[in-house]
């Protein structure tokens, strides 16, 4: 049954399977499909990064992640992104000076949230093991409304921000924040509540 299932899995869309959180490795022989959506990204990145203003900052990352971002929402250049169509934006977002998003697990930013300076999103890890280290496992990052993630932290693989969180410049987000709580630290810590 296993070996069926193996089959069946390789069969499945590399996307699906990305998703689903399974090792990704490039060896896979639909890893091509990444490679060409990479490709795409890395040119629509170097127009982005040479916009002029928020309007052309706006289409050109709608063109990176294949929806329409609101035009409620500001993003500032530069803005890194490796993969791009597994990102969602919400409405009134903010989306500061150099932030970068890893996005093969999946990103969604819900409504009116803010992220500051060189925030990083990395929904991308791999396998302790060194023989088999350079296979991707993604998990998807989810923010909620109206948090706030301060200057150069990073949520790593797998974390929800909750609803009006706040998370410190400078954290690392390793385990889910509950909503109307503030984060810091290496890695982050609840600091305390906000009533």
């Amino acid at each position: 049954m296993k070996n069926k299932d193996t089959t069946h899995q390789s069969d499945r869309d590399i996307f699906d399977r990305m998703k689903a959180g399974e090792p990704i490795r490039l060896d896979d022989p639909q890893y091509f499909k990444v490679l060409e959506v990479v490709n795409r990204t890395i040119a629509l990145s170097a127009s982005l990064n040479t916009s002029t203003n928020v309007d052309q900052i706006r289409q050109q990352l709608s063109n990176i992640t294949g929806q329409q971002i609101d035009e409620s929402t500001v993003v500032f250049a530069p803005f890194y992104t490796n993969f791009g169509r597994f990102t969602q934006i919400g409405k009134n977002v903010f989306i500061n000076h150099a932030c970068s998003f890893l996005d093969m697990g999946g990103i969604t930013i819900e409504d009116e949230v803010l992220l500051g300076p060189r925030v990083n999103l990395v929904t991308e890890n791999h396998p302790l093991d060194p023989a088999d280290r350079r296979a991707l496992i993604c998990k998807p990052i989810l923010i909620k409304r109206k948090a706030w993630v301060g200057a150069a932290a990073t949520i790593l693989p797998g974390i929800t921000i909750g609803e009006n969180a706040v998370v410190a410049a400078g954290a690392v987000v390793t385990t889910d924040v509950p909503a109307n709580t503030i984060v810091g630290g290496v890695p982050a810590k609840i600091i305390k509540s906000i009533h």
